[in-house]
């Protein structure tokens, strides 16, 4: 089984407890350090060959606006809940826009839910 690179880059510098989940669900975490982590998230992701990037910010668009500008993922911003995440797994997107939302059951479940969606698991 293919192992899930999960990049995840947070406005205030967070993403600890979702690269908990991430791991948990036997995904590899990637959290950009310091604060505007988020507006590195397509160059990162790019750079390690991420499977799922994760935006956090107050909007919760800048940083995934900015991965899709520059590298061409497929986006969804602007999401409050673990349910909208992984929906928008579902329907193809890779990079992925949340308001603060650093939850260990986040990181968990998109990773099932990318593994179900790709036949990973």
């Amino acid at each position: 089984m293919k192992q899930i690179v999960v990049v995840i880059g947070d406005r205030l510098g967070k993403g600890q407890k979702v690269a908990a989940g991430v791991e948990a669900a036997g995904g590899k975490a990637i959290v950009i350090p310091g604060v505007a982590a988020d507006m590195k998230l397509g160059d990162i992701m790019n750079a390690e060959q991420g499977d799922i990037g994760i935006s956090f910010c107050g909007s919760g668009g800048a940083g995934a606006i900015t991965a899709q500008n520059k590298y061409g993922y497929k986006v969804r911003h602007g999401m409050r809940s673990i349910e909208e995440g992984e929906t928008a797994i579902k329907d193809g997107c890779t990079v992925l826009g949340f308001g603060f939302m650093d939850k260990e059951e986040l990181g968990e479940r998109l990773v099932k839910a990318f593994n179900k969606k790709y036949g990973n698991a």
